[in-house]
């Protein structure tokens, strides 16, 4: 396989894309477009944003130390662009793509109740990278539309119609899964006869 060498450059994709909800804790409320947001830790369960301190957000989270991270699906793809590319600072995202607000349980950060699944966290550190902060967070809690969860409590987020970005472009998470985790080595069910 022939491939061409780049100079160092961030080349991990597909990634999450996300919405992002803060206040500045004086009742004003901010939503921004995440893609740099990923899983780092089970217990206790920690995930990351990386954000640009210029970003109205920025200000926000450092703030009050908390942010929810919405989960939208696919038929907010619109949303999800255009609060990427337009600026709280300038106007009301929130109010433009009507978004309803939820109280969280744990923060004081609303959530998107359009989106299906959302996460609320904590910060926890702050690390100064270069052109963006990663901020590490503790998720204290998950609020997840009820049609994804089975008799079982098992969460279908393939029902969600979630959305990844890759490189410029959106693109919906797959329905039906090529495996699953430990497929590989799992021992084939002896067949009853």
């Amino acid at each position: 396989m022939s491939k061409k060498i780049f100079k160092g450059s961030v080349m991990l994709n597909p990634v999450p894309a996300v919405l992002v909800t803060s206040t500045d804790g004086n009742g004003n409320n901010n939503v921004f477009t995440v893609a740099w947001a990923g899983t780092i830790c089970t217990k206790p369960p920690m995930l990351s944003i990386s954000i640009r301190p210029e970003r109205l957000s920025y200000d926000y989270i450092k703030a009050t130390e908390e942010f929810v991270i919405n989960i939208p699906s696919s038929k907010m793809v619109k949303e999800l662009d255009y609060c990427g590319v337009r600026s709280g600072r300038k106007e009301d995202k929130i109010k433009n793509m009507n978004f309803q607000l939820n109280e969280s349980s744990t923060v004081s950060v609303p959530y998107i109740d359009q989106c299906p699944i959302s996460l609320e966290c904590k910060v926890k550190e702050i690390l100064p990278l270069g052109s963006h902060h990663m901020f590490l967070a503790e998720v204290l809690s998950c609020n997840v539309e009820e049609s994804l969860i089975d008799s079982k409590e098992k969460i279908h987020f393939e029902k969600a119609d979630l959305i990844c970005y890759s490189h410029g472009e959106y693109f919906r998470v797959p329905e039906k899964p090529i495996g699953s985790f430990g497929f590989s080595v799992r021992k084939k069910k002896k067949s009853k006869k």
